[in-house]
This record gives C-alpha cells, sequence and structure tokens, in this order.
C-alpha cells in the first residue's frame, strides 16, 4: 500500500494501514486524504529524492518497486542478478565500468564513467 500512495512503509504502519486494499479504499484514501498524508506530500520537495522508484531490467524487462538508497549513483543499465554481465552492451571507447551489487535485493547497478 505505501507504494501505491508513495509513502514510506514505516508511514503506513505508523498510521495502521493495512498491507492490501480494496481499490474503492485506496480511491477514497487518495480523494480524501488525512491531515497525515495531505502534510506528507505537502513537505515533499521537487528536488527530493523519490520515496519509490521503479527498477527495470535492461535485459529482460523485469520490474521492481524499491526504496532507492542515498549512495546509489545514476545508472548506465540495470540488470537482474541472474543475467551475466556480457549481456549488456559494451561501453563506450573510453569509458570505464563499475558494477554495485544487491540494488533492491536482486539487482546489479552498472556506471559506465
Amino acid at each position: 500500500m505505501a507504494q501505491r500512495l508513495d509513502i514510506p512503509v514505516e508511514m503506513a504502519v505508523r498510521h495502521d494501514l493495512p498491507a492490501k486494499m480494496s481499490e474503492s479504499d485506496v480511491t477514497e484514501l487518495e480523494q480524501n486524504p488525512p491531515p497525515w498524508l495531505v502534510q506528507s506530500r505537502a513537505n515533499r520537495s521537487a528536488k527530493a529524492r523519490p520515496v519509490w522508484v521503479t527498477l527495470t531490467c535492461d535485459i529482460c524487462g523485469y520490474i521492481e518497486q524499491a526504496r532507492p538508497k542515498k549512495w546509489w549513483p545514476e545508472f548506465t543499465y540495470l540488470s537482474c542478478d541472474d543475467h551475466a554481465i556480457w549481456d549488456l552492451p559494451e561501453p563506450a571507447a573510453g569509458l570505464h565500468r563499475e558494477e554495485f551489487d544487491d540494488i533492491a535485493g536482486r539487482f546489479i547497478g552498472v556506471v559506465d564513467s
């Protein structure tokens, strides 16, 4: 539910939101948000890191929602950890490739710089 409302899981738990809600309950919550949800959204600046991001494997298209980490660089590619690194395009001439394991548990992040 936290993903759908774009809030941290901790906030959903703190306000006793169930893990699963009917579509009509979610619509009602979005149309008539409680004061804490209104305040949470008002506090978010346009430059702030998003609460949730969509990660997509550049090889197979697998999609996963995750909470972004402060240490994540801007990835050139994302790949599921069951793919080989050579399944991705080679880095452009003169670029160095770095790999970052355990991106949201299942992904490997690749940065060509």
